[in-house]
This record gives C-alpha cells, sequence and structure tokens, in this order.
C-alpha cells in the first residue's frame, strides 16, 4: 500500500510541475494503474516491453492462480495476443471485462484482436464503448481507432 502512496505522491509532484506523465515514464502494456487491489505488475511490464512473451505468460499464470483480477487477466489476453492465440486471448479479455466493465485498455485490446482476426464490426464496437467511456477523448481509444484506420489501408 505505501508504494501506492509513493506513487501517488510523485503522480501529484510531476502534474503540479508540468509534466506529462506520458513523457515521463517508459511505454508499457496498458493497465488499469488507477486499481489498488492489483499485484505488482512491474516485471511483468517490462517483460511485454522486451517482448519476452513466454516469460510474461510464465510470471502472469502465476499471478493469475492467487489473483482474480481485471489487470492480470488483461495483460494476460495481451500477451497471449501477441503470441498468436487470440482464442486464449479473447477469453482473457473477456474475464477482465466481467470484473471491470469500463477497463480502457481491455476494451483497446480486445477491439486490436478484432481487428487482427478480421472482424472489423466487432472491433468498431469496442471503439463506441470507448467513446462512452471517454467522452474528450483517451490513448485508448485512438490507438485502437488507428488500428482500425492501419487496416484499413492495407
Amino acid at each position: 500500500m505505501m508504494k501506492y502512496a509513493i506513487l501517488g505522491f510523485i503522480w501529484v509532484c510531476a502534474i503540479s510541475a508540468g509534466f506529462s506523465a506520458v513523457t515521463a515514464f517508459p511505454a508499457f502494456a496498458v493497465d488499469n494503474m488507477e486499481s489498488t487491489d492489483a499485484p505488482d505488475l512491474t516485471s511483468v511490464r517490462a517483460k511485454i516491453d522486451a517482448k519476452d512473451y513466454a516469460g510474461a505468460l510464465a510470471e502472469l499464470r502465476d499471478l493469475a492462480e492467487d489473483n482474480q483480477q481485471a489487470d492480470v487477466y488483461n495483460l494476460m489476453g495481451f500477451t497471449l495476443r501477441k503470441t498468436g492465440d487470440y482464442l486464449t486471448s479473447l477469453t482473457y479479455y473477456t474475464k477482465a471485462l466481467e470484473l471491470q466493465p469500463d477497463h480502457k485498455a481491455a476494451r483497446e485490446y480486445l477491439g486490436e484482436l478484432y481487428v487482427e482476426t478480421g472482424d472489423m464490426a466487432k472491433a468498431e464496437e469496442q471503439v463506441s464503448v470507448l467513446k462512452q467511456l471517454c467522452p474528450v477523448g483517451c490513448e485508448e481509444l485512438e490507438d485502437l481507432q488507428e488500428a482500425i484506420s492501419a487496416k484499413g489501408d492495407k
């Protein structure tokens, strides 16, 4: 819990100083950083960033045994999708969204799964949900729209 208090303090200081969190931290797979019941996913994110999907999956499977948590399931889905296991990936995104229907990252990644498998109508459904979750826009919405646009350009 102390870790979250420290991270919150750092966040407030960064915002007060006028820094953007987007530029202050490296880009990792997205999960819901606001969650307080999530296990520490720092190591998993580092493995995903390094494209060590086998290592990330091993760690996530261990975490999933003890944590029914949307961020864990979302990252499982992301990692499985990156390894080409679309069906199992879909299962984990669904679990994440059952636990937390407004999980923006899971919505984005589910939409990207649909783009990768050619189901553009379902990808657009996720865009619609993200537009409701992010009425003034958000990174997850922009990324999914970009993935859809890129697929249409091919």
